[in-house]
């Protein structure tokens, strides 16, 4: 499976919470597969789903779910730490794994190689930490939401992206509309 098929089984599970997702390609797939206004899509700025999807945790009380990939998790490893000491009950990060810059290419990463980032999420303090396949990855977001523990699930899925055409909303229009969801 690669990210857009793991997004069509999610779909079901995430469409009702507040879902903060990764930059180009994922952000592009998931607005083609099920737009909403809960989805905040990242438009311009690698590695910075996690960071936002804790802070949004941390400020309100319903569910959040940061969609990010192991390159852009890569780019901002400082964010594990901050998360790990940090932990929010209702945030679920699910790392969307595949080995590579989707976005840029598909370059590897070295989460595709040697560098384990479930074992850097627990070393860097956080408790609820697991590794699935991409097949039962839904599964495993949907008892992250259920469970009161902050948690980091790393998917992990063959390299490939499918060809969406990129968001054309306003980038104020998805902050406008997904603050509207944040506040209701």
């Amino acid at each position: 499976m690669i990210r857009n098929d793991v997004f069509k089984t999610l779909i079901p599970v995430i469409s009702e919470h507040l879902v903060v997702c990764n930059i180009g390609a994922p952000s592009q797939e998931l607005h083609a597969l099920d737009d909403r206004a809960s989805n905040f899509y990242m438009l311009g700025t690698m590695g910075l789903s996690s960071s936002i999807g804790l802070g949004l945790a941390a400020a309100q009380d319903k569910p959040v779910i940061a969609i990010d990939g192991d390159g852009s998790v890569l780019t901002n490893l400082g964010t594990l730490a901050t998360i790990g000491n940090n932990p929010q009950g209702n945030f679920t990060l699910l790392i969307i794994d595949n080995g590579s810059y989707g976005s840029t290419g598909d370059q590897p990463t070295y989460a595709g190689m040697k560098t384990d980032l479930a074992a850097v999420a627990k070393a860097c303090g956080a408790e609820t930490v697991q590794t699935v396949s991409a097949e039962d990855t839904t599964e495993a977001v949907k008892a992250a939401i259920a469970s009161d523990e902050m948690t980091i699930i790393v998917s992990k899925c063959e390299s490939g992206n499918v060809a969406v055409p990129v968001i054309k909303t306003n980038p104020i229009v998805i902050r406008e509309r997904f603050m509207e969801e944040v506040r209701r």
